[in-house]
């Protein structure tokens, strides 16, 4: 025999043991579940005898609780239908109180109101009556006062209109009197001396000055200058008045017009008329060394001056050409406030060396008087401490009569400690 026939033989051996344990636990299964579905039908069997009894307990409870419903319902129907008997009753009882009592109310209202609204009646009568008769009093009082009103105001518009037609008379006269020139001159010199002598004393500045000694020529107003050279003790400032007022009427009706051609032809004469006049005042009155190497010129209107300004580089021009300063009313008046605080400094200049000759003798004073008062401090020190001596004795005086006030006078030790020496000291103190 050899090895495989071992092998198959052992293999064969193994399959029979294994169909035999598989047959055994097949018995087994098949034994153990006979007896589960013995116990399954025996389970099932209780459970239906116990649910045939409960099903019957259960209906027994139904049918004792239906009934006691039943009861309870026929009960609670009973007693509802006593209460609401009972209720229907009372409301019936409410009811036919309450149409009472409605029906007097009713009554007591309507005869209120009847009353209520014949006095109403009476009262707005009344009232109607009070109110007619005091609009008709309003009305006559208000028509009166705005007829008076009406008539004053009429009154004043034509003391207006009167006002207006002198006004313009007067506006009339001023343009036939702006019309000469010599008048316009006149004008501007008015203006002009009523800002200097706002501005400046009588004696910084003259009226109609002669600018040079040696000619004849002269200048509406001149101000005083201080001066160190030529020895001169003073030189003038030119200031004459122009109004070109012909050439610049003509430049503002061009403008209200609109014709650019005319404002510009205006303008252009404006411009002319004031640089021909820079040039005059420059040749006339400007006459070193007795006057400032510069003049102003003086436009009464600022609204003339403001077109001057409108012209590029034509101030700069006329005072590098000229030597002449246009200025308005306006300008004029920072440019004399600027000479006012010259004046002033000027002074102070002139007056120095005699604040220094007060401040010299005030110097000396003041060492006098810091001597006299080092000697008021010796005093003082000396009066000090006297008085703080005077103190002590005091305080020493004011103990021994406080003792003098708790003790007896003739045998108390403490007075014979207040010797006479220094009731002395005291004294003199």
């Amino acid at each position: 025999m050899t090895p495989e026939y071992y092998i198959n033989l052992a293999n064969l051996l193994t399959i029979l043991i294994t169909c035999t344990s598989v047959w055994c636990a097949f018995i087994f299964l098949r034994n153990h579940l006979r007896s589960l579905r013995q116990e399954l039908s025996y389970t099932e069997q209780r459970l239906a005898e116990m649910v045939r009894h409960q099903d019957e307990a259960q209906r027994n409870s139904i049918i004792s609780m239906q009934q006691l419903v039943r009861d309870s319902l026929q009960q609670a129907n009973t007693q509802q239908q006593v209460q609401l008997e009972h209720m229907r009753q009372q409301i019936e009882r409410l009811s036919a109180m309450s149409e009472t009592k409605l029906e007097k109310l009713r009554e007591a209202v309507e005869a209120k109101l009847h009353n209520l609204s014949e006095s109403n009646e009476r009262k707005l009568e009344q009232i109607r009556h009070t109110v007619d008769e005091k609009l008709h009093d309003t009305l006559e009082k208000r028509l009166g006062e705005s007829f008076k009103l009406v008539s004053e105001r009429l009154e004043i518009v034509h003391q207006g209109l009167g006002e207006m037609q002198n006004l313009a008379s007067g506006v009339g006269d001023l343009k036939r009197v702006l019309s000469n020139v010599k008048t316009r001159g006149i004008w501007g010199e008015v203006q002009l001396e009523a800002i200097i002598t706002q501005l400046l004393t009588p004696a910084q500045y003259e009226k109609n000055v002669a600018v040079n000694p040696a000619g004849s020529e002269r200048v509406e107003f001149a101000v005083k200058l201080p001066n160190k050279d030529h020895g001169l003790q003073q030189i003038w400032l030119p200031i004459d008045a122009k109004c070109p007022l012909d050439d610049y009427t003509r430049l503002i009706n061009a403008q209200e017009t609109g014709d650019i051609e005319q404002v510009t032809q205006a303008h252009k004469t404006l411009v002319a008329n004031v640089r021909k006049l820079a040039k005059m005042i420059s040749e006339k009155y400007i006459q070193p060394p007795h006057t400032t190497d510069f003049a102003i010129m003086f436009l009464p209107i600022e609204a003339m001056y403001a077109e001057i300004l409108r012209h590029p580089g034509l101030i700069e021009q006329l005072q590098q050409e000229y030597r002449v300063v246009i200025t308005s009313p306006s300008t004029l008046s920072a440019l004399l406030n600027s000479l006012q605080m010259g004046f002033r400094t000027l002074a102070i200049e002139q007056r120095s060396s005699e604040v220094w000759k007060v401040l010299g003798s005030v110097k000396n004073e003041f060492v006098k008087f810091a001597d006299i008062l080092s000697k008021t401090k010796l005093k003082i020190d000396q009066a000090s401490k006297v008085i703080g001596d005077v103190e002590v004795r005091s305080r020493a005086i004011q103990r021994h009569l406080r003792a003098v006030e708790t003790a007896d006078a003739s045998n108390d030790p403490v007075l014979e400690t207040l010797d006479t020496t220094e009731l002395e000291q005291i004294e003199e103190a």
